[in-house]
């Protein structure tokens, strides 16, 4: 991901942020709460550390279960309602899902993985030879050795 690639925000403006590093991995989630939150067949979501999201001001949140049953924070503008990111509390570390459409550019940033596509739509034919999970992936099985790093650096800052 390019420097320029690196800034987002919501459809109005009010939400503006820029990311500090690159994701750690980028999903595209084909879950039923991804489906509903988004309106869409699926999302694209960056797995970033926390401390590398960096808005202009802390968007509102709700929280769900999600489908592991455990909360789920979902991040919003209070003025147009785009969803900004989540935070999933099943996630190991104290990681963001920055949603993809929300970059300035968003066409830089393809999935590494389709995910629980137990449900994805019918219709919808994902790339050939693309990594594909019926729900989610053993992380040490699929991640590159520099994002497990960084996620063992995360873990550990955030018990501290």
């Amino acid at each position: 991901m390019s420097n320029t690639t690196r800034a987002g925000g919501c459809a109005c403006g009010a939400i503006r942020y820029k990311l500090a590093e690159a994701p750690l991995i980028v999903h595209a989630c084909h879950c039923r709460d991804c489906q509903r939150l988004t309106g869409s067949a699926f999302v694209i979501n960056l797995w970033i550390e926390r401390k590398f999201v960096e808005p202009n001001h802390a968007p509102k949140s709700f929280r769900l279960a999600g489908g592991t049953g455990k909360p789920h924070d979902v991040f919003f503008c209070e003025k147009c309602g785009t969803y900004v990111w989540s935070f999933y509390h099943a996630a190991p570390g104290d990681a963001l899902f920055v949603r993809a459409g929300t970059l300035d550019r968003p066409e830089e940033v393809p999935p590494d993985v389709h995910i629980f596509t137990r449900t994805k739509l019918p219709w919808l034919q994902l790339p050939e030879g693309a990594p594909v999970f019926e729900t989610f992936y053993k992380i040490d099985e699929v991640w590159t050795a520099k994002s497990k790093e960084r996620l063992r650096r995360n873990k550990s800052e955030s018990v501290e």
